[in-house]
């Protein structure tokens, strides 16, 4: 029966207590240790019982339970000490304000994301690609960026996992109750909740604002589930990652169009705007959409504009992960805004097509993110190289490794991941610089201060924590399947508290390889049941709910961990999320990461697992092809990529087998008299000193910062200062020589090189270049040159620009470049024009280069 009328009924705090409800509602508490602690201490079993979610705790506490907190005078000053806290934080003057005042401006950044992970009663998220985004706010907030998030508020979230009786994932979809949760309801000043609306074909579709307050950064989010739309159209915000084509397109426009509109409505226009992964690329689209009206500017000039201020960051290593819509949906949702844009049906098409002469193509939403940014990057710097080679043909003729896209490596927030008992440590022997500067190297050779004996017991309670909550984790889960009394009697069993335990928990997909340890059982068996040296190994991850050879790894996995002698040693924990999480990455001994090189865009688990001291043992794929060294963990291989998986999945297995039996189960189990395994220390102490402060996403924003969101910022407002008459010149430049491209010619290339020459000998090349109706001042003229490989191309290039200067026949000019050869051996060299003038972000961006060929 549905109501007559609706109503948000709040708890009712004693006056005393009446900031509770601003702390509760702001997620600073979810990475302050203090805030933590005092949550809990309201009510330890409630705290637990909510899934750590403060403001469902405060509508539940027994009000008798409040007024003994106010008579309470240890509590109340409890209190007043976070309430300070609080301010002080709040009002702090930070690293953006410090470094780059000139730059402040409210929210002047955007980003888009389509899942957010900032704590687990918040479930908007289903694994990496969400927690970064979180983490990425939460440093915002931190260093003081003028940043605020945009993504979608789901019903449902990501799905629930448990496993039947034979180990085979099932999903259940539980509610996200919104009015119980940290996010409050944007309204005008009459109470009415704020819409936002997109013309869908046919009708109009509503969305509401909600906002979560992430420290000094606001998050907003759209939601659709209300009754201004039909059915279909409430469930646009109902499943992360759920139904088919249709919906994936609905959810991305009302991420990117409804996004933009939403922060417009609020009065909120950022300069920069950045898209983490494709799905908000519509958002690009809809800034032209809006700059073409408000300035009276074409598509091209506002196109141009748009670029300026955007931001791309791709996610995916493969091909398969990426969003393509046919041409017919895209005419479906997008057709009738064709002429507001100026622009047919193919022109449209060609926007998200790596080839737009090929009618056949679907549109790539990771190619309008790039073609529509000024700057773009993968998340490491063998995701960068993957990701040029990937989209090499959206700029045809250009070699892999001049591609524009650049890198910046994925980084954790260090509070929302480190234990409380490593926090306690850190303060004692870093000093706060540990929270405020994660990336100063100088804070993490402190290190070293810390006696062997105190990390190490440390560690030692983190690890005996988790096998307790292990052990509850398990027999609920065996509950709630109905198991034999038997079985959970064996479940307050399960694990060793001082045995060597390995953590593998991630997606289940199936280029993760799960299942490779289980590749010899027989060696496997022997390396865990050794009466002397025990190995035990955790497991947990969901497998997407339509892969059915990710659900086959989990249940292999389970299968296995009921074989009799291994049944205490191997454990898959279900419904993996961001509290199971921190247990693992908190309380392993090894953190094992097996993916298919590089099929591994960056990962972060195993950065969270360092920073607690956790050792890494891992393929040499993402982030860890960049942080290995023999002294902070263990590489499974060389970095070798294979063409037969069969082969490379012996190989790797037995690689495995050989560093467990021969460096990392003796080296743990290696004791002194004291009972310290020293060496073992040394590797936890190298390896926080090697990793943390790299792998930050303080360090991850400030780069962004200064690489990208600043230049990004500095241009926009440079092309539309004024009448915007540098943004015009540009576009008709940009026109200019792309209708004069397909005339330019290169006439002739001669050299001072006969067939041999001398190392450190000048050397001088002469070209000559039709340009038609473009000037030197229209192009760089470059000379390619390098050694010559065993397939005739040329290797690590070195690049000369040349000189030029105008010659007697009309339109072809002169450019010379001299260079001397370092080094001996077969070397070449060619030429090659492109484009220039000082508003491009990069000569390549165009995609436009001529290359000398062999005549």
């Amino acid at each position: 029966m549905r109501p007559l009328h609706t109503f948000t009924v709040k708890p009712s705090l004693p006056p005393e207590l009446k900031r509770l409800h601003e702390l509760a509602h702001n997620l600073l508490w979810c990475w302050d240790h203090e805030s933590i602690a005092f949550f809990s201490r309201l009510d330890p079993d409630l705290w637990e019982e909510t899934n750590h979610n403060p403001v469902l705790m405060l509508g539940q506490i027994k009000q008798a339970r409040l007024q003994e907190l106010v008579a309470d005078d240890s509590f109340m000053s409890q209190l007043e000490h976070a309430e300070a806290r609080f301010d002080r934080y709040m009002s702090r003057k930070a690293w953006f304000e410090r470094e780059h005042s000139a730059y402040c401006g409210q929210s002047a950044v955007a980003y888009f994301s389509l899942e957010f992970g900032l704590t687990e009663s918040l479930r908007l998220y289903s694994g990496g690609l969400g927690v970064l985004a979180g983490d990425h706010l939460k440093s915002a907030s931190d260093l003081g960026v003028p940043l605020i998030g945009v993504g979608l508020l789901y019903q449902k979230g990501y799905f629930r996992q448990y496993l039947n009786a034979d180990g085979w994932q099932q999903e259940s979809y539980p509610d996200n109750d919104f009015y119980n949760l940290p996010l409050e309801l944007e309204r005008d000043p009459k109470g009415t909740p704020l819409l936002i609306k997109l013309s869908f074909p046919g009708r109009d579709v509503y969305a509401q604002i909600w906002r979560a307050d992430v420290g000094r950064v606001r998050l907003y989010l759209l939601d659709t589930n209300i009754a201004q739309n039909n059915r279909d159209d409430q469930d646009i915000t109902d499943v992360l990652y759920g139904g088919d084509l249709d919906m994936r397109l609905k959810q991305e426009l009302l991420l990117g169009v409804g996004g933009i509109r939403a922060l417009n409505l609020l009065g909120f226009d950022p300069v920069v705007y950045h898209m983490n992964e494709g799905h908000s690329a519509f958002l690009a689209i809809e800034r032209i959409a809006l700059l073409m009206k408000k300035h009276n500017l074409t598509f091209e000039q506002a196109k141009e504009l748009a670029r300026a201020g955007m931001v791309f960051t791709t996610h995916t290593p493969v091909p398969a992960g990426i969003d393509r819509f046919p041409s017919d949906l895209i005419g479906h949702y997008w057709g009738f805004r064709y002429p507001e844009l100026g622009l047919n049906h193919e022109q449209f098409m060609a926007l998200g097509q790596q080839n737009p002469n090929d009618p056949f193509e679907p549109f790539c939403m990771t190619i309008l993110a790039l073609r529509m940014a000024s700057y773009s990057n993968g998340v490491s710097e063998l995701h960068g190289h993957v990701s040029r080679r990937m989209f090499q043909g959206v700029w045809p003729g250009l070699p892999v490794e001049e591609v524009p896209i650049g890198y910046v490596t994925n980084g954790i927030h260090h509070q929302s991941w480190i234990s409380g008992d490593m926090v306690d440590l850190f303060e004692r022997y870093l000093g706060p610089r540990w929270r405020q500067m994660p990336a100063d190297q100088e804070v993490w050779d402190r290190v070293e201060r810390i006696p062997g004996a105190e990390l190490w017991n440390t560690h030692q309670r983190r690890r005996e924590r988790m096998v307790a909550f292990v052990r509850r984790h398990l027999r609920e889960q065996l509950e709630q399947r109905g198991a034999s009394k038997a079985e959970l009697l064996a479940a307050e069993e399960a694990l060793n508290p001082e045995a060597l335990t390995i953590g593998f928990a991630r997606r289940f997909a199936t280029y993760k390889r799960a299942t490779l340890l289980f590749r010899d059982p027989d060696r496997l068996i022997k390396i865990l049941t050794d009466p002397q040296r025990p190995v035990q190994i955790i497991f947990a991850g969901k497998a997407h709910p339509h892969d059915n050879p990710g659900k086959e790894l989990i249940r292999q996995i389970v299968h296995i961990a009921r074989r009799p002698e291994l049944r205490s040693r191997i454990v898959f924990l279900e419904n993996y999320d961001m509290n199971i999480a921190r247990y693992l990455v908190q309380g392993v001994d090894v953190w094992l990461n097996t993916p298919t090189r590089p099929h591994e865009a960056s990962g972060t688990s195993g950065m969270k697992a360092a920073a607690n001291g956790v050792l890494n043992m891992s393929i040499l794929d993402g982030w860890w092809a960049e942080a290995f060294t023999p002294e902070i963990g263990w590489a499974i291989g060389s970095g070798e990529e294979y063409t037969d998986y069969n082969l490379q999945d012996h190989i790797e297995s037995n690689a495995i087998y050989n560093l467990l039996e021969k460096e990392v189960v003796p080296l743990f189990y290696d004791r002194g008299a004291d009972g310290l395994p020293r060496r073992w220390i040394e590797m936890m102490k190298a390896s926080m000193r090697a990793i943390c402060p790299k792998f930050n996403t303080h360090r991850m924003l400030q780069q962004y910062t200064e690489k990208y969101y600043i230049p990004s910022c500095m241009r926009f407002k440079s092309l539309s200062e004024g009448n915007m008459e540098r943004l015009r010149n540009l576009v008709e430049w940009k026109a200019r020589v792309r209708e004069q491209w397909p005339k330019i010619r290169i006439e002739a290339v001669e050299s001072d090189i006969a067939n041999e020459t001398g190392v450190n000998v000048p050397t001088s090349v002469w070209a000559e270049i039709y340009l038609g109706e473009l000037t030197p001042e229209d192009v760089k003229v470059e000379l390619y040159l390098g050694a010559v490989d065993s397939n005739g191309e040329i290797v690590e290039p070195r690049i000369v620009e040349m000189a030029g200067k105008q010659q007697g026949k009309e339109g072809v000019y002169s450019f010379v470049g001299s260079v001397t050869f370092t080094a001996s051996g077969l070397h070449g060299f060619t030429v090659r024009v492109i484009p220039n003038h000082p508003d491009l972000v990069s000569p390549f961006e165009m995609g436009l280069v001529l290359w000398g060929t062999p005549k």
